[in-house]
């Protein structure tokens, strides 16, 4: 495997990227599904817990993983982040072949302010991902006050043509209220785009994986319930962005 760092965009972000060597054991991945992780943190840094690790859970799965740390601090703004997000979505487009990535499969997972910011890309830019995952994500603009930036609603800029996306949640979150996934998937359905909700009904903010090794030892972020998502996400990414071929 191939673990390389490259900078994207005016303010060269970093884009770090997990690159399974080509095989020609494995025929029928030579050019794999591709996942961009957005960490959350409030547009004021990016989490570790939901960066790695979950790099890590899609290579699993098949997929090579990139991790961008798109600008988030006390000075950056939303729009500097979608730029960051953009420049890593186009990166990826056109470095297909040397990324041994299929430039039609790559999808979006984002927690938090990077499920806003995921949300966004499938929204209002038009570096447009296949699909998109959404864990736990802000949605409404409101909710810029507390992080100390202007955001826009995506919701409202839900229409036909936003990929199929996956939503997970809790119900019991007193970070992230559950009315912003709730939003999301209206308008979603409004628009008639294919999703999938869960809504677990206990857990706090930012579980990650729920797992105790994304925990930050916290039992807190042990959730045996939401440890389902992933697999949950990788069968609804099979249905809407194909699977290997096999004979």
């Amino acid at each position: 495997m191939r673990v390389t760092t490259v900078g994207v965009g005016p303010a060269e972000a970093r884009l770090t990227a997990y690159i399974q060597d080509v095989s020609s054991v494995v025929r029928n991945s030579t050019a794999r599904p591709a996942v961009l992780i957005l960490p959350g943190g409030g547009y004021q840094t990016t989490s570790d817990r939901e960066a790695e690790p979950i790099a890590l859970a899609f290579l699993s799965e098949g997929y090579n993983a990139f991790l961008l740390r798109y600008r988030a601090d006390v000075e950056s703004t939303f729009g500097q982040a979608l730029t960051d997000a953009e420049a890593a979505m186009r990166y990826l487009q056109e470095n297909a072949e040397s990324l041994a990535i299929d430039a039609s499969r790559i999808i979006t997972c984002g927690f938090s302010a990077g499920g806003h910011l995921a949300s966004a890309l499938g929204t209002i830019s038009n570096d447009k991902p296949a699909a998109q995952i959404l864990l736990y994500p802000v949605i409404l603009s409101a909710f810029g006050e507390r992080m100390r930036t202007v955001i826009p609603s995506t919701n409202d800029a839900v229409t036909a043509d936003t990929p199929p996306t996956f939503l997970a949640a809790t119900r019991s979150d007193h970070v992230v209220p559950i009315s912003h996934t709730l939003a999301f998937a209206n308008a979603l359905d409004d628009a008639g785009v294919p999703f999938e909700l869960h809504v677990y009904g206990t857990g706090p903010h930012g579980l990650s994986l729920g797992k105790t090794c994304t925990a930050a030892g916290s039992r807190t972020f042990v959730d045996v319930p939401w440890q389902a998502w992933f697999g949950q996400a990788t069968t609804f990414l099979k249905h809407h962005i194909g699977e290997f071929d096999v004979a």
